[in-house]
């Protein structure tokens, strides 16, 4: 299947809406979150899982990395969410409220039946898991390493705070602690770190300054909640032209220590390092898969 390599906006996607499902093939987001859980109702639960299994199966957006959000691991359901949504055939399934290792193993050998009663390939079928609790938070690591379908941690701000009894601010102190929580066990275990939705869809200001943070800190990219966020998170998470020459000037610096044979390589002042070397080709690989030009003279 077709996919971006970048994960850098999550956009979710109401599954009791026709028109928002017809919409997001459109929008410029990296990933696209078809949920059954929040933005449905109860009585609805049954018509978004048969729409969402019809948009996804058979009318797929091109070039999107796909991903369908479930009930709740202890929703009554869940059973059918999992049949639908694996058999649907999405890059990943969206786990909401993780707290413990074995919710993820629990889940992992259902998807594991489902794909061996469907002939889909063992495995194919990727987890997300929102981080939205102090106990999920407190286990992050765990659930990060717990199985390897397990690519990519989100956080979970708004219900996160409410388990911890704090009030929800722009300035996000109150989930700094979280963030670094899931941000190391993220690296830790190799993984996707996604960062809390930005709840005030018309404070762009507020959300560029909110993005900052997240991209200092070191995440990968940002679920949205409006098509209006999109572009300003994709900017945020793609790297800069003046990161790109820099990138470029530390490996060109560490080609030329190689053909001159020189055991110590500096650049501005400062000894490049191995840690400078995978920041530079990190960047690099982010460029490219944004479409920006990478070429130079390295190998």
């Amino acid at each position: 299947m077709s996919r971006t390599s970048l994960r850098r906006s999550s956009l979710y996607v109401g599954g009791g809406s026709p028109a928002k499902i017809l919409e997001a093939r459109f929008c410029a987001a990296d990933c696209i979150v078809y949920d059954l859980e929040d933005s449905v109702s109860p009585r609805d639960k049954d018509a978004a899982r048969l729409l969402i299994y019809r948009a996804v199966r058979y009318h797929r957006p091109p070039g999107k990395y796909v991903l369908i959000r479930v009930n709740g691991l202890y929703a009554p359901q869940l059973g059918e969410d999992l049949e639908a949504a694996v058999r649907a055939r999405p890059d990943a399934i969206r786990l909401p409220k993780v707290e413990t290792a074995e919710e993820v193993l629990r889940i992992d050998k259902r998807i594991g039946e489902i794909e061996a009663e469907a002939g889909i390939p063992q495995g194919a079928t990727e987890l997300w898991c929102n981080i939205e609790s102090a106990l999920g938070v407190a286990n992050a690591r765990e659930i990060a390493t717990a199985s390897p379908r397990v690519t990519a941690l989100a956080l979970g701000a708004e219900d996160y705070t409410a388990s911890m009894g704090a009030r929800r601010s722009k300035t996000g102190w109150e989930i700094f602690y979280a963030r670094m929580r899931v941000l190391e066990a993220c690296r830790l275990a190799g993984i996707s770190a996604q960062d809390a939705v930005f709840s005030d869809i018309d404070d762009l200001e507020g959300l560029k300054a909110d993005l900052e943070t997240a991209r200092g800190l070191g995440f990968d990219g940002k679920t949205v909640i409006h098509p209006r966020q999109i572009d300003i998170v994709n900017a945020a998470f793609t790297p800069t032209q003046k990161e790109i020459r820099q990138a470029k000037r530390v490996l060109q610096a560490l080609e030329e220590g190689i053909r001159n044979h020189t055991g110590v390589v500096v650049l501005d002042g400062s000894m490049v390092d191995k840690p400078m070397e995978r920041r530079a080709r990190d960047i690099l690989a982010r460029a490219a898969a944004a479409g920006l030009e990478t070429e130079g003279e390295w190998s």
